[in-house]
Protein backbone atom coordinates (compact mmCIF):
# COMPACT_ATOMS: atom_id res chain seq x y z
CA UNK A 1 0.00 0.00 0.00
CA UNK A 2 3.05 2.58 0.80
CA UNK A 3 3.50 2.16 -2.62
CA UNK A 4 0.40 4.25 -3.78
CA UNK A 5 0.67 6.18 -6.71
CA UNK A 6 -2.62 8.11 -6.86
CA UNK A 7 -1.40 11.52 -6.55
CA UNK A 8 -3.00 14.86 -5.14
CA UNK A 9 -1.85 17.70 -5.43
CA UNK A 10 -2.94 20.99 -4.16
CA UNK A 11 -3.75 23.83 -6.38
CA UNK A 12 -4.81 27.48 -5.45
CA UNK A 13 -7.66 26.38 -2.68
CA UNK A 14 -8.59 22.84 -3.34
CA UNK A 15 -6.84 19.47 -4.01
CA UNK A 16 -6.89 18.05 -7.32
CA UNK A 17 -6.48 14.07 -7.29
CA UNK A 18 -5.26 11.70 -10.28
CA UNK A 19 -5.04 8.10 -10.80
CA UNK A 20 -6.77 4.88 -9.93
CA UNK A 21 -7.28 2.32 -7.32
CA UNK A 22 -7.54 -1.70 -8.23
CA UNK A 23 -9.99 -3.96 -5.34
CA UNK A 24 -12.54 -1.06 -4.08
CA UNK A 25 -14.63 -3.35 -2.72
CA UNK A 26 -18.13 -2.36 -2.54
CA UNK A 27 -17.31 0.93 -4.35
CA UNK A 28 -20.34 0.64 -6.71
CA UNK A 29 -22.97 0.92 -3.81
CA UNK A 30 -21.50 3.14 -1.41
CA UNK A 31 -21.03 7.19 -1.35
CA UNK A 32 -18.06 7.72 0.08
CA UNK A 33 -14.75 5.82 0.26
CA UNK A 34 -11.23 6.36 1.98
CA UNK A 35 -8.67 7.44 -0.54
CA UNK A 36 -4.82 6.97 -0.09
CA UNK A 37 -2.94 9.50 -2.28
CA UNK A 38 0.45 10.96 -2.40
CA UNK A 39 1.16 14.55 -1.73
CA UNK A 40 4.93 14.49 -1.98
CA UNK A 41 7.64 12.78 -3.27
CA UNK A 42 7.69 9.15 -3.61
CA UNK A 43 10.52 8.74 -0.93
CA UNK A 44 10.69 8.07 2.09
CA UNK A 45 6.91 6.43 0.67
CA UNK A 46 5.59 5.93 3.86
CA UNK A 47 5.86 9.48 4.72
CA UNK A 48 4.02 11.45 1.54
CA UNK A 49 0.77 10.01 1.67
CA UNK A 50 -2.31 11.97 2.35
CA UNK A 51 -5.77 10.55 3.19
CA UNK A 52 -9.10 11.75 2.14
CA UNK A 53 -12.90 10.55 2.14
CA UNK A 54 -14.01 11.18 -1.44
CA UNK A 55 -17.56 11.53 -2.35
CA UNK A 56 -17.73 9.08 -4.85
CA UNK A 57 -20.25 11.55 -7.46
CA UNK A 58 -17.74 13.91 -7.87
CA UNK A 59 -16.79 14.75 -11.65
CA UNK A 60 -13.76 12.49 -12.99
CA UNK A 61 -14.67 9.47 -10.54
CA UNK A 62 -15.17 6.57 -12.47
CA UNK A 63 -16.16 3.15 -11.13
CA UNK A 64 -15.67 -0.15 -13.57
CA UNK A 65 -16.77 -3.53 -12.10
CA UNK A 66 -14.08 -6.51 -11.86
CA UNK A 67 -15.35 -9.78 -11.04
CA UNK A 68 -13.97 -12.10 -8.91
CA UNK A 69 -13.48 -16.16 -9.61
CA UNK A 70 -15.04 -16.34 -6.03
CA UNK A 71 -18.58 -14.85 -8.28
CA UNK A 72 -18.49 -11.53 -5.79
CA UNK A 73 -17.91 -8.21 -7.63
CA UNK A 74 -15.29 -6.24 -6.79
CA UNK A 75 -14.29 -2.25 -8.84
CA UNK A 76 -11.48 -0.53 -10.24
CA UNK A 77 -12.11 3.42 -9.29
CA UNK A 78 -10.26 5.68 -11.80
CA UNK A 79 -10.12 9.09 -10.55
CA UNK A 80 -9.37 12.10 -13.29
CA UNK A 81 -8.87 15.65 -12.47
CA UNK A 82 -10.90 15.64 -9.58
CA UNK A 83 -11.64 18.62 -6.98
CA UNK A 84 -12.06 18.02 -3.65
CA UNK A 85 -11.66 20.51 -0.70
CA UNK A 86 -9.63 20.73 2.50
CA UNK A 87 -12.14 19.83 4.56
CA UNK A 88 -12.32 16.28 2.64
CA UNK A 89 -8.43 15.03 4.17
CA UNK A 90 -8.34 12.77 6.87
CA UNK A 91 -5.50 13.66 9.53
CA UNK A 92 -2.39 15.81 8.72
CA UNK A 93 -0.79 16.02 5.24
CA UNK A 94 1.79 13.65 4.57
CA UNK A 95 0.53 11.59 8.00
CA UNK A 96 -1.73 9.61 5.59
CA UNK A 97 0.27 6.10 6.72
CA UNK A 98 -0.99 6.52 10.17
CA UNK A 99 -4.61 6.89 9.28
CA UNK A 100 -4.86 4.01 7.51
CA UNK A 101 -3.03 1.95 10.04
CA UNK A 102 -5.31 2.96 12.71
CA UNK A 103 -8.06 2.02 9.54
CA UNK A 104 -5.98 -1.85 8.94
CA UNK A 105 -6.47 -1.92 13.09
CA UNK A 106 -9.94 -2.13 12.87
CA UNK A 107 -10.48 -4.18 9.34
CA UNK A 108 -8.51 -6.97 10.43
CA UNK A 109 -10.27 -8.84 13.62
CA UNK A 110 -13.27 -6.08 14.43
CA UNK A 111 -14.64 -5.27 11.13
CA UNK A 112 -13.32 -7.87 9.05
CA UNK A 113 -14.73 -11.59 7.83
CA UNK A 114 -13.08 -13.85 10.39
CA UNK A 115 -15.54 -16.04 10.72
CA UNK A 116 -16.15 -17.74 6.79
CA UNK A 117 -15.58 -20.94 8.13
CA UNK A 118 -18.97 -20.96 10.31
CA UNK A 119 -21.10 -20.63 7.00
CA UNK A 120 -19.26 -23.50 5.53
CA UNK A 121 -19.74 -25.61 8.59
CA UNK A 122 -23.11 -25.20 8.64
CA UNK A 123 -24.54 -25.80 5.40
CA UNK A 124 -22.00 -28.67 4.79
CA UNK A 125 -23.49 -30.42 8.49
CA UNK A 126 -26.69 -29.60 7.05
CA UNK A 127 -26.11 -31.41 3.56
CA UNK A 128 -24.60 -34.04 5.06
CA UNK A 129 -28.15 -34.74 7.21
CA UNK A 130 -30.27 -33.81 4.36
CA UNK A 131 -29.11 -36.19 1.55
CA UNK A 132 -27.98 -39.27 4.33
CA UNK A 133 -24.21 -39.25 2.77
CA UNK A 134 -22.21 -41.64 5.64
CA UNK A 135 -19.98 -39.50 7.06
CA UNK A 136 -16.54 -41.41 8.09
CA UNK A 137 -14.60 -41.16 10.62
CA UNK A 138 -11.85 -39.27 8.74
CA UNK A 139 -14.77 -36.64 7.46
CA UNK A 140 -15.99 -36.42 11.24
CA UNK A 141 -12.48 -35.53 12.57
CA UNK A 142 -12.18 -33.10 10.06
CA UNK A 143 -15.96 -31.19 11.20
CA UNK A 144 -14.66 -31.47 14.72
CA UNK A 145 -11.42 -29.57 13.37
CA UNK A 146 -13.49 -27.15 12.14
CA UNK A 147 -15.41 -26.13 14.89
CA UNK A 148 -12.79 -25.85 17.21
CA UNK A 149 -11.18 -23.25 14.77
CA UNK A 150 -14.24 -21.49 14.43
CA UNK A 151 -14.48 -21.34 17.90
CA UNK A 152 -11.04 -20.00 17.94
CA UNK A 153 -11.57 -17.60 15.46
CA UNK A 154 -14.33 -16.37 17.52
CA UNK A 155 -12.43 -15.80 20.45
CA UNK A 156 -9.72 -13.81 19.25
CA UNK A 157 -12.41 -11.59 16.83
CA UNK A 158 -14.41 -10.99 20.37
CA UNK A 159 -10.89 -9.82 22.11
CA UNK A 160 -10.03 -7.55 19.22
CA UNK A 161 -13.83 -5.99 18.98
CA UNK A 162 -13.48 -5.67 23.12
CA UNK A 163 -9.98 -3.90 22.85
CA UNK A 164 -11.70 -1.20 20.47
CA UNK A 165 -14.44 -0.99 22.43
CA UNK A 166 -12.46 -0.20 25.79
CA UNK A 167 -10.20 3.12 23.60
CA UNK A 168 -7.97 0.66 22.15
CA UNK A 169 -6.30 0.09 19.03
CA UNK A 170 -6.15 -3.44 18.13
CA UNK A 171 -3.75 -3.96 15.40
CA UNK A 172 -1.63 -6.76 16.84
CA UNK A 173 -5.24 -8.75 17.77
CA UNK A 174 -7.16 -8.08 14.61
CA UNK A 175 -4.12 -9.61 12.69
CA UNK A 176 -3.86 -12.13 14.42
CA UNK A 177 -7.78 -13.38 13.99
CA UNK A 178 -7.50 -12.14 10.53
CA UNK A 179 -4.01 -14.62 10.46
CA UNK A 180 -5.74 -17.42 12.23
CA UNK A 181 -9.68 -17.61 10.38
CA UNK A 182 -8.72 -17.01 6.56
CA UNK A 183 -5.73 -19.61 7.05
CA UNK A 184 -8.06 -22.18 9.04
CA UNK A 185 -10.85 -21.47 6.99
CA UNK A 186 -8.61 -22.57 3.68
CA UNK A 187 -7.42 -25.62 5.23
CA UNK A 188 -10.90 -26.72 6.14
CA UNK A 189 -12.74 -25.77 2.36
CA UNK A 190 -9.29 -27.83 0.93
CA UNK A 191 -9.75 -30.62 3.16
CA UNK A 192 -13.58 -31.10 2.68
CA UNK A 193 -12.99 -31.20 -1.41
CA UNK A 194 -10.66 -33.95 -0.57
CA UNK A 195 -12.86 -35.75 1.57
CA UNK A 196 -16.03 -35.12 0.01
CA UNK A 197 -14.71 -35.17 -3.90
CA UNK A 198 -15.87 -33.82 -7.52
CA UNK A 199 -19.53 -33.23 -5.90
CA UNK A 200 -17.54 -30.72 -3.51
CA UNK A 201 -17.10 -28.32 -7.48
CA UNK A 202 -21.09 -28.67 -8.32
CA UNK A 203 -22.66 -25.55 -8.34
CA UNK A 204 -26.27 -24.78 -6.81
CA UNK A 205 -27.59 -25.70 -10.02
CA UNK A 206 -26.74 -29.13 -10.09
CA UNK A 207 -29.42 -31.35 -7.54
CA UNK A 208 -26.42 -33.72 -6.30
CA UNK A 209 -24.15 -30.90 -5.54
CA UNK A 210 -22.08 -30.77 -2.10
CA UNK A 211 -23.61 -28.68 0.55
CA UNK A 212 -26.43 -27.59 -1.80
CA UNK A 213 -23.38 -25.73 -3.72
CA UNK A 214 -21.99 -23.41 -1.13
CA UNK A 215 -18.87 -25.74 -0.88
CA UNK A 216 -18.56 -25.00 -4.65
CA UNK A 217 -18.48 -21.11 -3.53
CA UNK A 218 -15.91 -21.99 -0.68
CA UNK A 219 -13.56 -22.98 -3.00
CA UNK A 220 -13.12 -20.18 -4.71
CA UNK A 221 -13.91 -17.74 -2.22
CA UNK A 222 -11.26 -18.93 0.35
CA UNK A 223 -7.94 -18.10 -1.79
CA UNK A 224 -8.63 -14.25 -1.59
CA UNK A 225 -8.79 -14.55 2.18
CA UNK A 226 -5.68 -14.51 2.79
CA UNK A 227 -4.77 -11.64 0.33
CA UNK A 228 -7.24 -8.50 1.41
CA UNK A 229 -6.80 -6.89 4.37
CA UNK A 230 -3.14 -7.44 4.62
CA UNK A 231 -1.75 -10.70 3.16
CA UNK A 232 -0.88 -13.80 5.51
CA UNK A 233 3.15 -12.89 4.91
CA UNK A 234 2.81 -9.31 5.50
CA UNK A 235 0.45 -10.23 8.75
CA UNK A 236 3.50 -12.66 9.75
CA UNK A 237 5.95 -9.91 9.51
CA UNK A 238 3.66 -7.45 11.58
CA UNK A 239 3.63 -9.82 14.71
CA UNK A 240 7.50 -11.01 14.37
CA UNK A 241 8.45 -7.24 14.57
CA UNK A 242 6.18 -5.50 16.73
CA UNK A 243 5.26 -8.77 19.44
CA UNK A 244 8.44 -10.67 18.89
CA UNK A 245 11.02 -8.28 18.88
CA UNK A 246 12.20 -9.78 15.37
CA UNK A 247 14.59 -7.87 13.52
CA UNK A 248 12.50 -5.61 10.68
CA UNK A 249 12.23 -6.86 7.11
CA UNK A 250 11.67 -3.73 5.81
CA UNK A 251 13.15 -0.04 6.06
CA UNK A 252 11.72 1.80 9.10
CA UNK A 253 9.62 4.40 7.24
CA UNK A 254 9.92 8.44 7.46
CA UNK A 255 14.08 8.49 8.11
CA UNK A 256 14.68 10.92 5.17
CA UNK A 257 12.81 12.76 2.31
CA UNK A 258 12.25 16.23 1.07
CA UNK A 259 8.86 18.87 1.39
CA UNK A 260 6.15 18.90 -1.59
CA UNK A 261 4.90 22.00 -2.72
CA UNK A 262 3.25 24.26 0.31
CA UNK A 263 -0.28 22.63 1.46
CA UNK A 264 -2.35 23.17 4.34
CA UNK A 265 -1.19 21.73 7.51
Amino acid sequence: MANAKTRATWVDDHWVINGHKMWTTLAHVSTWVMLLTRTGPAEPKHRNLTMFIVPLDLPGVEIRPVKTMGAERTNATFYTNVKLGDEWRLGEVGEGWKVLTTALAFERGVMGNTNPGVHLLTETVAWLKRSGTAVSDTLAQELAQMVIDNHVATLLTQRAAWLAAEGGLPGLEGSKAKLFSSEAYQRSVERLLELIGPRGLYPTSVADAAAGGWLNHHVRHAPVTTIYGGTSEIIRNTIAERELGLPKTRPTPGRSGGEGPARPQ
